[in-house]
């Protein structure tokens, strides 16, 4: 792939033409990327809210996970 001549580099760039490849794709890829990242960020919050659920399932109720938490305390003997 040739992006041009570099014989001259005191010449115009206009003369010397695109020098990376997809020129003018920017916006696209930009999109891209954006639709990428919502998918990622539903999806991620759809596991953790997945995994909260089960473990809230596995744990019990609130007053479970407080005697959990209280057994694992160095001050509550």
């Amino acid at each position: 792939m040739s992006t041009g001549s570099f014989e001259n580099w005191a010449g115009n760039i206009l003369e010397i033409g695109p020098i990376y490849p997809f020129v003018g794709s920017e916006f696209i890829l930009f999109l891209a990327g954006m639709a990428f990242w919502i998918a990622w960020q539903i999806w991620q919050i759809g596991l953790e809210k997945r995994t909260y659920n089960q473990e809230k399932q596995q744990f019990g109720n609130a007053e479970v996970l407080r005697k959990i938490v209280g057994a694992e305390d160095p001050k509550n003997p």
